[in-house]
C-alpha cells in the first residue's frame, strides 16, 4: 500500500487522467427495437386481436364487479406484495448508502479518558504519570473517484433498484392472475356442482319411473338396481366438488390478505365462471417483451452485472481521497481551547494495492462471468416469455374449439335423452336404451362444465403470460413494525 508521501507528485497527472473504467452498458437489441421480435401465435384466430394492446386492468374485460373488487383488494393487501415492496425499499436504501459515498464525508470524535501513556512512545526518557486526556477531532474527506469505482457502484445500484421494482411488478401480475384464477375455480366448482345436481335430478327421475314400472310389473328388478346405481354414482361426485370450492375460497381469502375462513360469502354462491367471450386484445411480440416484468427484471440485472465489471476493474488502479482533520488534545479540561492543544492536517490519501493485483484480476474475471450469466438469463427469459405466450394462445384457442364441440354434443345428448325417455315412459322403449341415454347426457353435461371451467382458467393463464396487471396498480399496504413508523 502506498500513501500520499509516495505519490503526491503524480496527483495532478492522475486528476487529468481520471476516467470511468469498465464497459458501458448497452441494452439488448430486442429491448430497443433494433432487433425484430417474432409475432405472437394468434394464427388469425377470431378469439384474439393482435392489433389492440392488452389493457392495464385486464380483469375489467370480464365485466364482473365482484372480480374487480377482489383483485383491487389483493393488489393492496397481499402478503407477497408486501414482501416485494419491502425488498424494493431495502434496495433503494442500499442505493442511497452508495450515493452518499460520492459526497464529502464528515466525522466528529470526542474521546475523554483517564490513562497512563508510554514515555518511550512519546520520546520522553522517563515515565509519564497517569493523567486525564481530553481528545476531540473533526474530519472531512472526499473520494475523487478518479477511475469511476463509485460511479459504477451507483450505476449498479440503480439497476438493482430497477430489478427490484420489476420484481414488485411481477408479483403484482402473479397476484392479479392468482386472484382471478382462484375466483374462476370457485365459480367453476359452483357450475359443476349445479350441473351435478341437475344430473342427480335426472337420475332420480329415471329411478322413479323405473320403480313405478317395476311396481306395475313392467320392468325387472335389475332395471331398478341399474337406475339406483346411476343415481349413486352421480351423487358421489358432489363431495369432491364441494371440497374443491372450499379450497378455492380459502385460497382467495389468503390472496386478499384475510384468514382462510374470512372468504367473501357472496362469492361462495358463484356458479358462472368468468369468461371473455369477445375477442381478447393481446398486442404484438414487441409490446409483450416491453410489458413483461420478468423480462425487465432480467434486463436490469444484466445492467447491474455489467456495471459491476467496472467496479472490479477500478481495483487495478489507485484510490485517491482528499481530506483534512482538526482537533485538540489536552491533559486538562481548561487547556483544550489553548493553541498548544490544537492539531490539524490536510492532504491526499492514495491507496493502491500493488504490485500484487491478482485479487483484483480475479474479481474482474468473476464479474465478467457473472455478466455473461446474466446475459444468458436475459436471453432465456425472452425465449420463455415468447414460448409461454404462444403456448397459452394456442391452448386457449383449441380449448375454446373443444368447448364448442362439447356444447353441440351436450345438445344432441339432451335431445336423445328426451326422445328415449318419452318412449320408455310410454312403454315402447327399452330400459337399457334409457339408461344409456341418461348416462350420455350426464357425461356430456359434466364434460361441458369441465371444458368451460378450463376455458376460464386458460384465459386467466393467457393474461398472466401477457404480463399485464402491474400498470396503474394501487399502492401496496406497507409493513408496520411495533413502535416503528412505516415510511411510504
Amino acid at each position: 500500500m502506498l500513501r500520499a508521501s509516495a505519490l503526491a507528485a503524480g496527483l495532478p497527472l492522475a486528476l487529468l487522467a481520471g476516467c470511468t473504467v469498465g464497459p458501458d452498458y448497452r441494452a439488448p437489441a430486442v429491448m430497443t427495437g433494433k432487433a425484430p421480435v417474432p409475432p405472437l401465435a394468434t394464427q388469425g384466430a377470431a378469439a384474439f386481436e393482435a392489433a389492440r394492446p392488452l389493457p392495464a386492468h385486464w380483469w375489467h374485460l370480464y365485466d364482473d364487479p365482484r372480480l374487480d373488487a377482489l383483485v383491487d383488494k389483493a393488489l393492496v393487501h397481499n402478503t407477497d406484495l408486501r414482501v416485494a415492496l419491502a425488498t424494493l425499499e431495502q434496495t433503494r436504501a442500499q442505493l442511497r448508502e452508495i450515493e452518499v459515498q460520492r459526497t464529502p464525508q464528515t466525522g466528529l470524535t470526542v474521546d475523554p479518558s483517564y490513562a497512563k501513556l508510554s514515555g518511550d512512545a512519546r520520546g520522553v526518557g522517563q515515565s509519564i504519570p497517569t493523567t486525564a486526556i481530553y481528545d476531540a477531532a473533526a474530519s472531512l474527506s472526499y473520494n475523487l473517484d478518479l477511475f469511476g469505482q463509485l460511479r459504477r457502484s451507483v450505476e449498479a445500484g440503480r439497476a438493482d433498484v430497477g430489478a427490484a421494482q420489476a420484481a414488485l411488478d411481477l408479483a403484482r401480475v402473479n397476484v392479479a392472475g392468482q386472484t382471478a384464477s382462484a375466483y374462476a375455480s370457485v365459480c367453476s366448482a359452483g357450475l359443476q356442482i349445479a350441473v351435478t345436481q341437475r344430473s342427480i335430478a335426472v337420475a332420480r327421475h329415471a329411478l322413479d319411473v323405473t320403480q313405478r314400472r317395476f311396481d306395475a310389473g313392467i320392468a325387472g328388478a335389475n332395471d331398478v338396481v341399474r337406475a339406483r346405481t346411476l343415481l349413486r354414482q352421480t351423487e358421489a361426485g358432489l363431495p369432491g366438488l364441494d371440497a374443491a370450492r372450499q379450497a378455492a375460497l380459502f385460497t382467495l381469502a389468503t390472496l386478499t390478505g384475510d384468514t382462510p375462513e374470512a372468504f367473501p360469502a357472496a362469492v361462495a354462491t358463484c356458479a358462472t365462471p368468468p369468461l371473455v367471450r369477445q375477442p381478447i386484445p393481446v398486442g404484438d411480440g414487441a409490446a409483450l417483451l416491453a410489458r413483461r416484468p420478468d423480462v425487465r427484471q432480467a434486463e436490469r440485472s444484466l445492467a447491474a452485472a455489467v456495471a459491476t465489471i467496472g467496479v472490479s476493474t477500478a481495483g487495478l488502479y489507485p484510490s485517491v481521497s482528499l481530506g483534512g482533520s482538526f482537533g485538540t488534545t489536552a491533559t486538562a479540561l481548561g487547556h483544550v481551547a489553548q493553541s498548544r492543544a490544537f492539531h490539524w492536517s490536510v492532504g491526499p490519501l492514495i491507496t493502491w494495492h500493488v504490485p500484487n493485483l491478482s485479487a483484483a484480476r480475479a474479481q474482474i474475471a468473476g464479474s465478467n462471468a457473472a455478466a455473461r450469466g446474466a446475459l444468458a438469463r436475459f436471453d432465456g427469459t425472452v425465449l420463455t416469455a415468447l414460448r409461454e405466450s404462444d403456448t397459452a394462445l394456442v391452448r386457449l384457442a383449441r380449448q375454446m374449439d373443444n368447448e364448442r364441440a362439447l356444447g353441440a354434443a351436450r345438445d344432441d345428448a339432451a335431445t336423445a335423452q328426451r326422445n328415449v325417455e318419452r318412449l320408455y315412459a310410454g312403454g315402447v322403449g327399452e330400459f337399457l336404451d334409457t339408461l344409456d341415454a341418461e348416462r350420455t347426457l350426464i357425461q356430456s353435461e359434466n364434460s361441458l362444465a369441465q371444458a368451460t371451467a378450463q376455458v376460464s382458467q386458460d384465459q386467466v393463464s393467457l393474461f398472466m403470460t401477457l404480463g399485464g396487471g402491474w400498470e396503474e396498480a394501487p399502492a401496496v399496504e406497507g409493513i408496520a413494525l411495533d413502535g416503528v413508523e412505516q415510511g411510504k
